[in-house]
């Protein structure tokens, strides 16, 4: 019942959506989507009854760019971390939630980038989209490094992508912890349990002593920050 309250929840915001999302694409101003987001993430947390505790923020400074890097096991992980972090940053999503009406023309506006997982060039051009952004506009990005979500809720190999921007971008990875969000709603389920979930923002790793050829150094060290909490 819940789930169903929610979904009924969402197609309201999307209607609330639209005006504000011409307002925004008028005048080349986001940050009221970011903040609607924000808040409707928070009210459909109170509509499912999850209890969200929340450790290691304290290593986020507003105004410093990073790239958040989390594990990845249900539908519920992007939204609640993207509420949590305080600042407005920006999602690498695959490329079919762009063709959600309303929601994905909302991405667009918010200069989300969409990723082709059919093939390299794809995430190549994503990345490399990224790193402009990154430094052009000093934001942050959140990314899935393990590309997809988890069948069995534990974690899986890292793709380097992510590490790519961040190197190329000489920009701090955050690697973020999530627990609890499996067993809520797993991969390829569609109703969502009520529950606690567990999120730790752990510390920053600056990446000016990796290159391209000592990447997969970084990538064991993030992996190992994220496995403390998951594994």
């Amino acid at each position: 019942m819940r789930s169903i309250i929610l979904y009924i929840f969402l197609m309201f915001c999307a209607l609330m959506l639209t005006p504000v999302l011409l307002v925004c694409a008028l005048f080349n101003w986001p940050n009221p989507l970011f903040l609607l987001s924000k808040h409707a993430i928070a009210v459909g947390e109170i509509i499912l009854g999850l209890k969200v505790q929340c450790q290691g923020l304290e290593y986020i400074h507003k105004n410093k760019r990073y790239i958040f890097m989390p594990n990845h096991v249900s539908m519920l992980d992007g939204p609640l971390v993207f509420r949590l972090i305080p600042q407005y940053v920006r999602v690498i999503l695959k490329q079919g939630v762009f063709r959600l009406p309303v929601v994905g023309q909302a991405m667009k506006e918010a200069h989300f980038i969409p990723v082709d997982r059919k093939g390299k060039q794809g995430g190549k051009k994503a990345v490399q989209k990224a790193v402009r952004m990154i430094q052009k506009k000093d934001i942050s990005f959140l990314i899935f490094p393990e590309g997809t979500r988890s069948r069995t809720g534990k974690l899986q190999k890292f793709k380097r992508g992510g590490f790519f921007m961040a190197i190329d971008s000489q920009t701090p990875v955050v690697p973020v912890s999530i627990i609890g969000t499996h067993d809520m709603m797993p991969k390829g389920s569609y109703f969502i349990k009520k529950g606690n979930i567990q999120i730790i923002f752990h510390p920053p790793v600056n990446v000016e002593a990796y290159n391209h050829d000592n990447m997969q150094e970084l990538i064991e060290k993030v992996w190992d920050m994220v496995c403390q909490s998951t594994c």
